[in-house]
């Protein structure tokens, strides 16, 4: 077995190149860690198996053997992914990662300088009509790097090419959603669907609404916009199949319903409209819930520590 990192927070390295999964032996992880094999196998990256582990409670056990039986027990379960990544692909890099602390914080630094993230919808504990567990919100709002939210039996079967659905609204992250898009189908050999939703401002009600404003000239503008942006991405991937389809109506649904038998639906973190306190968008946040298939989170570009700028991340 590769060499153990085990710190108060794992660290991956930046001249590193890998793919990190959470994993903690719930069923979400166990479909992450799938996931997050094909993943690295794709990019040709070592795959990292991380858990975090943290004594419950405010006030610390003397007794240091109760310590040392947690650290015991996310030991083996880290054991068990690296196990179950061997089983599912002999041949890749696979090193563990503990961490302690809470799970959100291993994973953020974790994936710091990361490829990209993996980790399941929702993790050990919670109630079981709960949908997304706290990680798969917080982990996507605050990572300066993608993260991939796999839910519990949300892994389509591969028949045919893969199909990546994309929704794009003109914001910083909505562009990395789509970079991501376009790369991911020319990893898996599969096509991209662009969804693009146009609300018109002159028919919202109450104070949305804008009175005497040209509505077919707006409509006009943000739909040449939308498609010289499609455009400038066919123009990298010049192999990708592309539709496009620009949708009155409200955006959740339409992505979730243009994302019903894809492959991966890809969003930006928070898209047009949402406030600075927002975890993640509103489309976002439903998609999490409730998308049929994995959602890959994206955050704005100047968020990514290797091209420069202030990181999400404090």
């Amino acid at each position: 077995m590769s060499t153990w990192s085990e710190t108060e927070v794992p660290v991956v390295r930046a001249e590193e190149r890998v793919i990190v999964v959470g994993y903690d032996e719930s069923p979400g992880s166990e479909q992450a860690l799938r996931w997050a094999v094909e993943e690295a196998q794709l990019r040709k990256l070592p795959l990292a198996v991380c858990h975090a582990w943290h004594w419950p409670y405010l006030r610390r056990p003397v007794d240091k053997e109760v310590l040392g039986q947690l650290r015991a027990t996310g030991t083996a379960v880290v054991e068990e992914g690296i196990r179950r990544v061997r089983e599912l692909a002999p041949a890749l890099d696979v090193r563990p990662l503990l961490g302690k602390g809470v799970a959100t914080a291993v994973l953020l630094q974790a994936a710091r300088n990361a490829e990209l993230a993996v980790l399941g919808s929702r993790g050990q504990g919670g109630f079981e009509e709960l949908r997304v567990g706290s990680a798969a919100v917080q982990v996507p709002a605050h990572s300066v790097r993608p993260v991939v939210i796999v839910g519990p039996g949300k892994v389509p079967e591969r028949e045919g090419k893969a199909r990546i659905v994309v929704g794009a609204d003109g914001s910083p992250a909505g562009q990395g959603a789509l970079e991501f898009a376009f790369e991911e189908a020319e990893l898996r050999d599969g096509s991209v669907t662009v969804v693009c939703c146009w609300q018109d401002a002159g028919d919202l009600s109450g104070q949305d609404g804008l009175p005497f404003v040209d509505r077919r000239a707006l409509r006009v503008n943000a739909e040449a916009c939308f498609r010289g942006a499609v455009a400038a991405l066919i123009c990298r991937y010049p192999d990708v199949p592309v539709t496009t389809e620009f949708v009155a109506g409200r955006p959740e649904r339409a992505v979730i319903d243009a994302a019903r038998d894809a492959t991966l639906l890809v969003l930006g973190s928070r898209g047009i409209g949402s406030t600075p306190t927002t975890l993640v968008g509103p489309v976002t946040q439903a998609a999490l819930a409730a998308a049929g298939c994995p959602v890959a989170v994206t955050p704005p570009p100047c968020a990514d520590p290797s091209v420069g700028g202030h990181s999400a991340v404090n």
